[in-house]
């Protein structure tokens, strides 16, 4: 009997201009190779970057599945992801679902925050604002608010969410606010994939530090490999 061929992976991220950005996720594509040694994958961008989807999509066969590389739902996933399946009728394409929420992310978030400096005290007087690009749509403020939990079960420690974009409040309105109610040390974790111009405003929230984007943190594969398996086996 001949055994299937395992599907391709094809990540699927926002896009951005930033040559750092772009980078960073070609090296997390990097990082989800090395953890899993004979796997395709490829890498393509919605906006902003080429290669776009469809074009990448056209030089495929057999079975792809879609791991977006978004941490929260919003219309990308709902109105985006489909249209693209839709280009590629020739292929079995299955589309996972957004990174977020995951316990994966916490970690991946919260080794972020120590490779900044920040570190845990027994004051009580400490607190984070998980700082996320933002969306109009209900459901991505509502993935956000479920990372910030998660975040804040890891740490320990305050976690409020805040939105660069499209909602509120401002990462730097919540760090006054925390400061205001006696938080006397207040980070800013970047809840976001890659550098670029959302990053760099997070990094004028006025923390009194701030954590690198997610980037290609070995967890951050692992939740992409995970969305990927539970989308091959019809599980996600």
């Amino acid at each position: 009997m001949t055994r299937a061929a395992a599907p391709t992976l094809l990540a699927v991220a926002h896009g951005t201009r930033d040559r750092a950005g772009i980078a960073t996720y070609h090296a997390l594509l990097d990082e989800i190779r090395a953890q899993r040694p004979g796997l395709t994958a490829h890498l393509a961008f919605l906006d902003l970057a080429p290669p776009a989807p469809a074009r990448v999509l056209a030089d495929l066969s057999g079975a792809v599945v879609l791991v977006p590389l978004l941490l929260n739902t919003g219309y990308h996933t709902r109105v985006d992801l489909p249209a693209v399946r839709a280009t590629a009728p020739h292929l079995d394409i299955r589309v996972a679902p957004a990174l977020g929420p995951d316990p994966l992310l916490a970690a991946a978030l919260g080794d972020k925050l120590a490779e900044a400096g920040w570190f845990r005290t027994r004051s009580g007087a400490d607190a984070v604002v998980l700082t996320a690009a933002g969306s109009t749509d209900p459901a991505a403020g509502a993935d956000t608010a479920l990372m910030a939990g998660l975040l804040r079960q890891r740490l320990g420690q305050p976690v409020v969410p805040a939105y660069l974009c499209a909602s509120t409040p401002t990462p730097a309105d919540t760090v006054d606010a925390l400061r205001a109610a006696g938080h006397h040390r207040v980070a800013v974790a970047r809840f976001l994939m890659a550098p670029g111009h959302f990053a760099r405003r997070a990094g004028r929230a006025g923390g009194c530090l701030t954590s690198a984007p997610l980037g290609a943190h070995p967890d951050v594969a692992r939740l992409v490999l995970k969305r990927f398996d539970e989308a091959s086996r019809g599980t996600a």
